[in-house]
């Protein structure tokens, strides 16, 4: 039964929330365990209930205004936040999803990669709750989050399938024979692609975040007015690299004196053409990486997710791509791209089930791999 999630309206300032609440007298069984997922790797403070693999709540307190002034997020700052909000957080995603602590099976917590200092609030409040209910902690590895985010939503994905994981710290490739198993094929070697499209727009004054008023801004802009060489690999891999796309464009936005040209207000023209050319640059590079390894693994579909599977035009374009390849597509909704707890509950439900339970001297480790 793929997830149920929708918008209810009610959440507080400064939070979202998806899910659907249910009936507080439907009891928890081994098939369908009652997890509640804790996510502060970065600077989203955020927790959600899964029963099975059916959300019930989904709730993000978002920093983006504190960071904004900043430019990118400062890690002090989001530990500083965590700090403040886990609590209401968490209470909130019990709440909507009708669930008491005692009603859990599990607390699924990441455990890495990320910030430290973000990384520890959440597993401190999650081994809490493990210790006080005695209760399983499940250590959950944020990039495997973001992967299962897909299956989490279509749990029909054909394998071997395929998957983009793309967003603010991370782009990689990854190859999964069934759903418990993913290997590794390739990763960024420099900037991730969102935090790409972040350092573009603030290099022309457009704040931060940057992934979608670029992508909106870009609509209107000439894909083929700047040309964008794509990178290529001395040793032949197919890993990612995004720093030479920011260098071509604050060398052109130098020359052209588009750089911090507009503080505040619409860009100009000029700026939206290369804008679109950048974007559409980034994005056939990934879609073409995606492509030759699906084809030379022999893949049956393609999967999208992290914050960059927002982007309107990766999606379409993998999605044009894929069915022409004869492929299937599935990218995860805009309301489980970026950081969120959903995720990390589901992925501990997997956990739970495969008897992988966290010790509570269980640390957080911000250079974790996957």
């Amino acid at each position: 039964m793929p997830a149920r999630h929708a918008a209810d309206g009610t959440a507080s300032p400064g939070l979202s929330e998806t899910g659907d609440a249910i009936d507080s007298n439907i009891m928890s069984s081994a098939e369908n365990p009652v997890i509640l997922g804790i996510e502060t790797s970065c600077d989203e403070t955020a927790a959600a209930v899964l029963r099975g693999r059916t959300i019930l709540s989904n709730v993000i307190a978002s920093q983006t205004d504190i960071h904004r002034e900043y430019g990118g997020v400062v890690p002090e700052l989001a530990s500083r936040h965590h700090l403040e909000r886990i609590d209401l957080v968490v209470d909130l995603a019990l709440g909507r999803a009708g669930t008491r602590l005692a009603d859990l099976d599990a607390v699924a917590v990441t455990c890495g990669p990320g910030l430290v200092g973000s990384l520890l609030v959440g597993l401190q409040a999650a081994k809490a709750i493990a210790y006080v209910r005695s209760i399983p902690l499940l250590a959950v590895n944020h990039l495997e989050g973001h992967l299962r985010s897909v299956f989490l939503e279509h749990p029909g994905v054909p394998f071997p399938a395929v998957s983009l994981i793309a967003s603010g710290g991370h782009t990689s490739l990854y190859l999964s024979g069934d759903e418990d198993r993913a290997v590794r094929l390739a990763r960024t070697r420099d900037d991730a692609s969102g935090e790409a499209f972040d350092k573009v727009a603030k290099l022309v004054g457009l704040g931060y975040p940057g992934g979608p008023v670029v992508d909106r801004l870009a609509r209107s802009g000439d894909r083929k007015a700047v040309p964008f060489s794509p990178p290529r690999m001395s040793d032949g891999s197919l890993d990612f690299s995004f720093s030479g796309f920011k260098t071509a464009v604050l060398r052109h936005a130098r020359a052209r004196g588009l750089d911090r040209r507009f503080p505040a207000g619409e860009p100009d023209q000029e700026t939206r053409d290369l804008l679109a050319s950048f974007q559409s640059a980034v994005v056939e590079f990934m879609v073409k990486r995606v492509l030759t390894v699906a084809r030379r693994e022999a893949a049956r579909s393609i999967c999208l997710s992290g914050g960059v599977a927002c982007n309107s035009l990766l999606r379409a374009r993998l999605a044009e791509e894929a069915a022409g390849a004869g492929l299937q597509c599935f990218a995860v909704s805009p309301s489980l791209a970026g950081d969120n707890a959903a995720m990390i509950a589901e992925v501990g439900r997997r956990k739970l089930l495969l008897g992988e339970v966290a010790d509570l001297s269980q640390n957080a480790d911000p250079g974790l791999e996957f």
